[in-house]
């Protein structure tokens, strides 16, 4: 268990080249309405970063990700210095994304190329920042 307050973690799972994303569904009241996204979400309860990006993406694709497939892993602050911040994962699927069942959030979800997502203009901006960030410092 981390002893750095989060509200939530964010993962990207990549395969060759390729990472999976999904359309948040286009509802003013959500954050990002109609954006790219990646798999992850809110805490619950007192679960881990790990535990959280675990859980969500088994929600929302129906992936079970092993922890010993996990490269990366960073804490990011938020942007208001009293609210807590949160991770994000990178995660290497050797066998590749499996059977995907997408779940009952979002509108559509695709396979994209890192670079794809990277210049895409609906991509949530942070998150494009965190997979650099990972680029950055793994290749």
């Amino acid at each position: 268990m981390t002893s750095i307050p989060f509200k939530g973690a964010k993962i990207a799972l990549l395969h060759q080249g390729q990472l999976i994303a999904y359309q948040r569904d286009n509802k003013p009241e959500i954050p990002f309405p109609d954006m790219w996204d990646l798999p992850g979400g809110g805490r619950e309860e007192d679960e881990s970063p790990l535990e959280c990006a675990i859980r969500e993406t088994r929600e929302e694709f129906d992936i079970v990700i092993d922890p010993k497939w996990i490269v990366w892993e960073q804490h990011y602050p938020a942007a208001t210095p009293t609210e807590p911040g949160s991770y994000f994962f990178v995660a290497e699927l050797e066998d590749g994304f499996g059977s995907i069942r997408f779940g009952d959030e979002g509108q559509q979800w695709a396979l994209m190329s890192i670079a794809e997502f990277l210049g895409h203009p609906k991509v949530v901006q942070s998150l494009k920042n965190r997979l650099r960030d990972y680029l950055v410092k793994n290749t």
